[in-house]
């Protein structure tokens, strides 16, 4: 008999704190997380998540050989410029209320993408803006690598007109290199031109690579290119590009000689069609 009305008792506080419960819910929404239900975690920004996809993927590139990199390396590019796009919807060239100015503010949106990589891998973005033609030209370029000689290049062209900026143009710089850019007046108004350089590590000496675009408001086009320089250093001025380097096989050989090897200066103009050989001499080493 006592077991029965123990049992009795146990029933009427079971049924008394489920009902203290449903009330305490109902008064009290806030509770219901105190009640064993846990908080929904607030949901990442889609710059946080644009960036942990694309460490994802750079994690995959160290195991990857350059020649088997397209895939990895264009799905990361895709990422990049799909994101930079939606940014320029949203941004009108100009400082920032802050005075930032545009090209920094255009680059801490591809940093942003690249934050999240870790070393080995890394992301370099370059930009530049330049007003022209009645318009805003943006020339966004990075380097992405994942080894001292595993880099690849993209360099995209945009024009603002019209309060609306599309992608004019896209090119893939030359592998394993670098990359800056060097703003260089053309002969006449008609084109924006600029030059892309970048050094990689060589056997003995860096090697310089170099090519000068040129947009002309329809596409962007190489209009002259210079590759694996042997120590080249490039140097831009308004309407002429100079270019140190040494010749290799001549290089070895004076060396193996103990002799001091030339060094050469080619001297290049600005024309028309793109760049022209003015002069090629030797110089001291």
């Amino acid at each position: 008999m006592d077991s029965f009305f123990r049992g009795l008792r146990r029933h009427d506080f079971l049924a008394a704190l489920s009902a203290f419960f449903v009330v305490m819910a109902l008064l009290f929404p806030g509770t219901s997380s105190m009640l064993g239900k846990e908080k929904k975690p607030t949901p990442a920004s889609p710059t946080a998540d644009l960036a942990g996809r694309i460490e994802s993927l750079g994690r995959t590139l160290l195991n990857t050989p350059l020649d088997e990199s397209d895939d990895l390396a264009g799905q990361i590019q895709k990422l990049v410029l799909d994101d930079l796009q939606e940014w320029f919807g949203k941004n009108a060239p100009g400082p920032s209320a802050e005075g930032v100015p545009y090209e920094v503010r255009v680059r801490r949106e591809m940093e942003s993408s690249f934050s999240k990589l870790h070393y080995p891998v890394y992301g370099q973005p370059k930009v530049f803006s330049q007003s022209w033609n009645s318009g805003v030209v943006t020339v966004c370029g990075y380097t992405l690598g994942w080894s001292d000689y595993d880099r690849v290049n993209v360099v995209a062209l945009y024009e603002t007109r019209d309060g609306k900026t599309q992608q004019a143009g896209i090119d893939h710089f030359v592998q394993r290199t670098g990359l800056d850019f060097e703003l260089m007046p053309a002969p006449d108004s008609t084109s924006l031109r600029f030059m892309a350089y970048g050094i990689r590590l060589g056997k003995s000496q860096p090697r310089l690579s170099a090519v000068l675009y040129g947009y002309d408001g329809q596409s962007l086009k190489v209009l002259w290119q210079v590759r694996d320089a042997y120590d080249g250093k490039i140097d831009v001025n308004k309407d002429t590009v100079t270019i140190r380097y040494l010749k290799e096989d001549e290089y070895i050989r004076e060396i193996a000689q103990k002799r001091k090897p030339p060094r050469h200066l080619a001297i290049y103009k600005s024309s028309p069609q793109g760049l022209t050989l003015e002069s090629d001499t030797q110089i001291p080493f």
